[in-house]
């Protein structure tokens, strides 16, 4: 007969106290995000950011910076970054679909913030949680400029046509490579995947040809 559990109920109720506990002990958005701009430094935990990103923290803004000052905190607004324009010539950017803000900061510019992420062109299908919203390099993409970038077709990726080698074929190639001509060879091995002859009867008839005229017929 299987012995019932029993129940703890004190144990639980204590270990629900510690879980909340924990929760309401934990920083907020505000206080971890923190920053004073004079020092450069983060209050909570005493860091220093990056002499690199100093001129983008006064010229720049953050996500909730951006999102604190619009109606409906931006749901629905697209929005982009520095990094990216720099980097890509495809637009990204996110699409605000939700808005959870820290009402505990001053000017309600912390939070949490979903949406769909379009990156270089390609949109994704699922809503996920915006990341790096701390970093100072958000920017808005103004309304007359949204069309323009929604409609954004980018071009289709070429065919795969070289695939590389398994491990153990790889090694083959390599060793038979360095033994025939005495050096390492500089180019990766990739295998095509298209091959340009046909392998046929006559293909194979040809090759056990030359094999028999270089070798000798085996006797």
């Amino acid at each position: 007969m299987v012995k019932k559990k029993r129940l703890r109920l004190i144990a639980e109720m204590a270990r629900k106290i510690r879980a909340y506990r924990e929760l309401k002990s934990r920083p907020r958005e505000s206080q971890k995000y923190a920053l004073d701009y004079e020092t450069m430094k983060r209050p909570h935990t005493g860091k220093m950011l990056p002499v690199l990103a100093w001129q983008d923290v006064r010229r720049e803004s953050r996500l909730f910076s951006l999102l604190a000052g619009m109606r409906l905190f931006g749901v629905g607004r697209l929005f982009t970054r520095k990094s990216w324009l720099e980097d890509h010539t495809e637009p990204s950017y996110w699409q605000i679909t939700k808005v959870k803000v820290d009402y505990t900061s001053e000017n309600m510019d912390h939070g949490r913030a979903w949406g769909i992420l379009t990156h270089k062109g390609k949109q994704e299908s699922e809503v996920k949680e915006v990341d790096k919203v701390m970093y100072h390099d958000w920017r808005l993409i103004p309304k007359h400029m949204e069309h323009q970038i929604k409609d954004f077709k980018p071009l289709p990726e070429p065919p795969v046509r070289y695939v590389p080698y398994p491990p153990l074929l790889r090694a083959m190639l390599l060793a038979q490579y360095k033994k025939a001509v005495g050096s390492v060879v500089a180019e990766e091995p990739a295998l095509p995947l298209k091959r340009d002859i046909l392998l046929n009867k006559d293909y194979f008839r040809k090759q056990e040809q030359e094999t028999q005229r270089t070798e000798g017929t085996a006797v």
